[in-house]
C-alpha cells in the first residue's frame, strides 16, 4: 500500500510516496541513485546493505520503508563531511582494508555504529561486531587494523592485541 514516508537521509530530509514495506534497499539504489549501499545476499546475512539507521547498523535489504519513518539513515555516501572523508574510510584505505571493495561500505558503517556504542574497542569487541559481514577477498585482519586505527584518530586509546 503505498504511503506517505518520511524520513532523514544523510543529513536532508526526504518525502517519498511508495509502498510502505518496499525494502529500503531497493529505494536507495534504485530511486535515490545511492549505489554505495550492496545488494549482496538479500537476506540479511553478508552485510553489504548495511546502513545506519538512526545511528544503529541495519540491513536494509530486510528493512522496510514503514521501518525508517521519521527516522534519521545513514549511507556511505553520507559519511564524508565538506568533501572530507571520514576517519573510517580514510583508515580503511590507508590499511587497504578492502580489494574489491564491494563490502568495503557495510563494513565501515557496522564499524561507525561500533565506534559509536564502544569508542576504545578490544580485538575481540571488533571481531564481534564484524561478525556478520562478509569479505570474500580475505581482508579480515587489515579491516580490524583499520578499525583500530579510526578509534584512535576519533580519539579512542590504542588497545593492545
Amino acid at each position: 500500500m503505498e504511503e506517505l514516508i518520511q524520513f532523514t537521509l544523510n543529513g536532508k530530509p526526504v518525502q517519498l510516496r511508495q509502498d510502505s514495506d518496499r525494502m529500503l534497499l531497493w529505494v536507495l539504489r534504485t530511486d535515490l541513485k545511492l549505489t554505495g549501499t550492496k545488494y549482496g545476499c538479500g537476506e540479511s546475512l553478508c552485510g553489504a546493505c548495511t546502513v545506519l539507521v538512526d545511528g544503529e547498523a541495519v540491513q536494509s535489504c530486510q528493512t522496510t520503508l514503514k521501518e525508517v519513518q521519521n527516522k534519521s539513515i545513514v549511507t556511505i555516501e553520507g559519511l564524508a563531511q565538506n568533501g572530507e572523508l571520514h576517519p573510517l574510510q580514510k583508515a580503511f584505505m590507508n590499511n587497504d582494508a578492502l580489494q574489491c571493495g564491494y563490502c568495503t561500505p557495510g563494513m565501515i558503517l557496522t564499524a561507525h555504529a561500533l565506534l559509536a556504542e564502544h569508542p576504545n574497542p578490544t580485538e575481540q569487541q571488533i571481531i564481534d561486531a564484524m561478525e556478520d559481514n562478509l569479505c570474500r577477498c580475505g581482508a579480515h585482519k587489515r579491516i580490524i587494523e583499520a578499525i583500530r586505527m579510526a578509534a584512535k584518530e576519533m580519539g579512542g586509546q590504542k588497545h593492545e592485541k
